[in-house]
């Protein structure tokens, strides 16, 4: 198959420049060469993000920047992004993470191990703010069985991980807007539209996190977005009504009577699995 790769991204008001260039570097880093990177700047954003985004156009010619003059949010952003990708795969990356160098090549090697896959992603180590302060890893299920079933009430990719095939994601409908949820609406939609999924069981991403994790992931709005894409599920038959009502009601405990601050505290207890990170990972951007 072809190992030509589209890298899709997203920048916004709320991001910090200097993250942003170490995300593009850690990208420019990866021992499998991108060929494309497409940034869509998704409304007005700052002088120096504006700037640092400039300059890294400059420096690298495979980035392609393309401004929006409003805000339309992560799903409509990558919507219009990604039909800027040539290439027939797709990586995601964050504007503020850090891929591992290989991560591209070890994608590479399971599409190539497995033409029938659609997407693949990985584990990913949380950190906080800053490299030397690791949190816990976000643990995703392996096979396509595992992921499918995974998937029936909670989210089960590493979003900023994945890397799919273009085709699929056109015949799934591409990105849409979902509140807090587009990856989860995409990810279901995908496997609707007959995607084989796999999930890579390494640290290929390094996820910065803060206290604005925990807070933006609650309140009554969200649960409501959780809620009807546990609905889609359900009129789709993916999943029955008995799993529907538990997944509904123990969402509305977690997003909605769960203060933030024990929320936050769970979430590091107790939703992501704890394991040392390994030892031969390499970082790439992480001394920038």
């Amino acid at each position: 198959m072809k190992k030509d790769i589209s890298v899709l991204m997203s920048v916004y008001k709320n991001d910090i420049a200097k993250n942003v260039a170490i995300a593009v570097e850690s990208v420019m880093d990866q021992t499998l060469k991108p060929k494309q990177i497409v940034m869509v700047v998704d409304g007005p954003v700052s002088e120096e993000l504006m700037n640092t985004v400039n300059a890294l156009a400059e420096k690298y010619k495979i980035l392609e920047v393309y401004p929006l003059e409003q805000n339309v949010g992560l799903g409509n952003a990558l919507r219009i992004g990604s039909g800027y990708c040539k290439h027939d795969l797709i990586a995601r990356m964050d504007s503020d993470d850090i891929c591992v160098k290989e991560r591209f090549e070890k994608q590479i090697a399971c599409f190539e191990k497995d033409p029938e896959l659609s997407l693949v992603g990985s584990n990913a180590q949380e950190f906080f703010n800053e490299l030397d302060n690791l949190a816990n890893i976000k643990a995703v299920p392996e096979t396509h069985e595992e992921i499918v079933e995974f998937m029936k009430t909670r989210c089960p990719f590493c979003h900023m991980s994945v890397m799919m095939k273009k085709d699929i994601l056109e015949k799934a409908g591409g990105y849409l807007d979902w509140y807090y949820a587009e990856d989860y609406y995409l990810w279901i939609r995908m496997y609707l539209a007959g995607a084989k999924f796999y999930n890579i069981q390494e640290n290929l991403m390094y996820v910065r996190i803060n206290y604005d994790t925990f807070a933006r992931r609650g309140g009554m709005k969200y649960y409501k977005s959780i809620k009807d894409l546990l609905k889609y599920m359900k009129q789709n038959k993916l999943i029955k009504l008995g799993t529907y009502n538990k997944a509904k009601f123990q969402r509305f405990v977690g997003h909605v009577l769960v203060p933030k601050t024990l929320k936050k505290n769970l979430y590091l207890k107790f939703m992501r699995e704890e394991k040392e990170p390994k030892k031969n990972e390499d970082v790439s951007g992480k001394e920038f």
